[in-house]
């Protein structure tokens, strides 16, 4: 008797499985870890500035993370494309762990910055060779998914994340804030291994493929320009995050930075990057755009809310969450469908995220009005939340789409890299606003500072449509 040959349809692989079931555990794991590590010192540094005798360098313990894991993140994006994720995979996640175990275990404020400079440039080599990760050992239709599941993995860190931070310090100290990170990141690390070696043919044969129809739109990245650059900009990023109190050197200080990062991004970027040239440049662009819009935004709103309508800074907190569950909303909501998703839908996608950001931010700043429902406020903040949910999973595809095989790792490294500067300038020029203007009339400080950033926003709408191959494009169904 012959065999009835089978009618129901196989089912797609999914990120969970078999074949990536561990990397996508282990890669989730990491980054919630990273996310909950960002959150938690953030909540607990005060302690530890005082615990440590250490105010003065409390700004420099945020700067010189930021600054180190600029540097972090060019040379992953050139190691990467020269030995593959792993060398700089593993570099990054060590550099993590002993960075964050030497803060736990730091006796003074000088050795925690040490300490904070050594994670920082950890996590920037891991933020790129992550990306490469996907795009060597993940199919290009499971893209959209996994870069979901990266912006889900923030969420219950932003939640829980400065409740627990707290707890810990209660119960057991502040320094187990930064062991316990270091410790839950060797078996995230583990499960990465493990996927990866098991994967191995795949990734070869992913690599193997060509990025048909993309060379000849990619611009390379400018990102093998060297240490200087890097050094240059991530120096001018730290002194744009210290922030201080106004005063003329504080704005002297400002202005070195921007001309220094005005001199190095665009050696740092693709060609054409700070002109949104058509393809891979404005895929960066945009990200910088996105990342200043939010950034920039997201500092006014608890002060706004404590001081016009009275808010705890807990309450104020949770319109934040609000935003963070809007984001992983919007996440996967565009990695839903595992199908190819062609320039013109992702270019549709752009638009409605970013026209979001704008709307979210703009409803937001609403609430300066006294007759303006505070639930305004959050409604706002959730619609952008969305956007950003939108936008950034897309920019993540199409960066890995555009960019030819061999030049993945650069281009993962210039679109963390522009999600990093142009967010250190986004927060120092919302800094500035309102050091300048809330004196005189703090309303008009916030109305300055969200109208800054809801017109970034704008400016990437209007730029949407240029995050596509260059040339003559297929017919989509």
């Amino acid at each position: 008797m012959s065999s009835i040959p089978s009618v129901l349809p196989r089912s797609e692989p999914g990120i969970l499985s078999p074949p990536f079931q561990a990397t996508t555990v282990g890669m989730l794991a990491l980054i919630s870890i990273l996310a909950f590590e960002q959150l938690a010192v953030a909540t607990v540094m005060p302690v530890v500035a005082a615990a440590l005798e250490g105010a003065t360098l409390y700004a420099a313990a945020f700067g010189v993370a930021l600054a180190a894991g600029i540097v972090g993140m060019v040379l992953a994006g050139r190691w990467s494309d020269r030995a593959g994720p792993g060398p700089a995979l593993w570099a990054g996640i060590a550099g993590f762990v002993l960075g964050v175990a030497a803060a736990g275990a730091a006796p003074s404020m000088p050795t925690l910055v040490i300490g904070r400079a050594l994670q920082g440039f950890g996590g920037g080599l891991m933020a790129v060779a992550l990306y490469v990760v996907v795009g060597q050992h993940y199919p290009p239709n499971l893209h959209a998914r996994i870069f979901a599941a990266f912006a889900g993995a923030w969420v219950v860190p932003a939640i829980v994340g400065p409740a627990i931070a707290g707890l810990i310090t209660r119960q057991f100290g502040w320094r187990w804030v930064f062991l316990s990170a270091a410790l839950l990141a060797l078996p995230a690390a583990l499960l990465i291994w493990r996927g990866l070696a098991r994967g191995l043919g795949q990734d070869q044969a992913v690599r193997a493929s060509p990025a048909a129809g993309h060379a000849a739109s990619a611009e390379p990245p400018a990102a093998r320009a060297g240490l200087g650059p890097a050094t240059l900009a991530a120096t001018s990023a730290g002194l744009l995050y210290a922030g201080g109190e106004p005063s003329a050197t504080q704005a002297a200080l400002m202005l070195v930075a921007l001309v220094g990062l005005a001199l190095s991004a665009p050696r740092l970027l693709p060609v054409g990057t700070l002109r949104a040239r058509p393809g891979l440049p404005t895929v960066i662009a945009l990200r910088g755009l996105a990342a200043a819009t939010f950034f920039a935004a997201e500092v006014f709103i608890p002060l706004m809310l404590t001081n016009e309508r009275g808010l705890s800074p807990v309450q104020a907190g949770l319109v934040l969450t609000v935003g963070a569950l809007g984001w992983s909303a919007g996440s996967w909501f565009q990695g839903r469908d595992t199908r190819p998703r062609g320039d013109a839908a992702s270019v549709r996608l752009l638009r409605a995220g970013l026209a979001a950001i704008t709307a979210g931010t703009l409803v937001v700043t609403l609430v300066l009005l006294p007759a303006v429902p505070l639930a305004v406020a959050v409604l706002g903040w959730a619609l952008t939340g969305v956007g950003m949910g939108l936008v950034y999973p897309t920019l993540s595809v199409l960066t890995l789409r555009l960019a030819p095989a061999p030049e993945q790792g650069a281009a993962s490294s210039a679109l963390q890299l522009a999600d990093s500067l142009f967010a250190a300038v986004g927060l120092a020029l919302a800094g500035a606003l309102l050091a300048a203007l809330q004196a005189g009339s703090p309303r008009m400080a916030y109305l300055a500072g969200f109208g800054v950033a809801a017109a970034l926003s704008g400016v990437g709408l209007a730029l949407a449509g240029r995050a596509r191959r260059v040339g003559p494009m297929p017919a989509e169904r």
